[in-house]
């Protein structure tokens, strides 16, 4: 059989997303390209792949056989490939990096605008969420996270100094509600929440006393994803919020918002750039890493 092996690649693409118009996306073809090169593989090895319905695609028994065959020397010979091509004196190719929304230092811009103009060669390809899964599995270089939440079998590399947690409300809110003196007062106002997905409960607000943590389930009137709109909700007296104090400081800065409750949010560890430590650090990983620990 003669089978290039781009057509092994779409199909392990559409395996491992489910259907035809994510593998696109993922591989950056459109989706019939990506339809007409797995039925090229079905012709060549004569047997379907794929099991196809109007919502999904599932792998057949034959496909399932496949995928357990090529899927780890396709990615052996990617990692020998970009080995070879690779060189400390001019880091190039594709670095995918997952980041958290509230990593303010990060994604600030200056950070990724000063590495791109050092490392013209490098793309980088930085997707913001906050939900946490195997960076190895998902297939991304490197990550960047709060330190607590990074698995031990990781790398990190600081990325900022210790942060905290603070919570904000607009002083014509404070002016009609009040300035709650203890956190469990916050379960009678008017609260801004924040969810990472939708699925997921609202995020429980941290506090911390005399070495003593706890949290409070506040109900929040308005629950959202988006920080942006925590932020304009809270400016507009909407109510009180609660996130990163380097979020919330041009409008503390401002007077635009206000901190309470500063007596129970004590600093913690910041956030960090980490990394397989099973992984060879490619050149454009190394690159990354050297301009993190500058930039810090």
């Amino acid at each position: 059989m003669n089978s290039d092996l781009n057509l092994l690649t779409m199909f392990i693409a559409v395996a491992e997303a489910g259907n035809f118009r994510a593998a696109a996306d993922r591989l950056g073809v459109t989706r019939s390209a990506v339809s007409q090169g797995v039925r090229r593989l079905e012709s060549a090895l004569e047997r379907p792949l794929f099991n196809r319905t109007t919502r999904s695609v599932r792998l057949t028994e034959e496909g399932e056989r496949l995928l357990q065959a090529v899927s780890s020397p396709l990615k052996d010979i990617a990692a020998v490939l970009e080995a070879t091509l690779d060189s400390p004196e001019s880091p190039h190719g594709l670095l995918k990096v997952t980041a958290t929304s509230i990593a303010e230092r990060f994604l600030s811009g200056p950070l990724i605008a000063d590495f791109a103009e050092k490392y013209p060669h490098v793309t980088l390809d930085v997707t913001v969420t906050d939900e946490e899964f195997d960076i190895v599995a998902r297939g991304f270089d490197a990550g960047i996270r709060l330190g607590e939440v990074i698995e031990q079998d990781m790398v990190a590399i600081p990325l900022t100094r210790e942060q905290r947690q603070v919570a904000v409300a607009s002083p014509a809110y404070l002016a009609r509600h009040g300035r709650p003196a203890h956190p469990q007062e916050l379960t009678r106002h008017r609260c801004i929440g924040w969810r990472p997905l939708p699925e997921t409960a609202p995020y429980r607000w941290e506090f911390e006393r005399d070495g003593r943590a706890f949290n409070v389930a506040v109900e929040p009137q308005v629950t959202t994803n988006d920080m942006l709109l925590m932020i304009r909700t809270s400016l507009a007296g909407g109510g009180i919020t609660f996130g990163m104090e380097e979020t919330f400081r041009p409008y503390v800065e401002r007077g635009e918002l206000i901190t309470i409750l500063d007596e129970w949010l004590p600093p913690f560890a910041g956030f960090y750039l980490y990394y397989p430590s099973r992984r060879t650090v490619t050149s454009k990983l190394r690159a990354l890493i050297d301009h993190v620990r500058e930039y810090r």
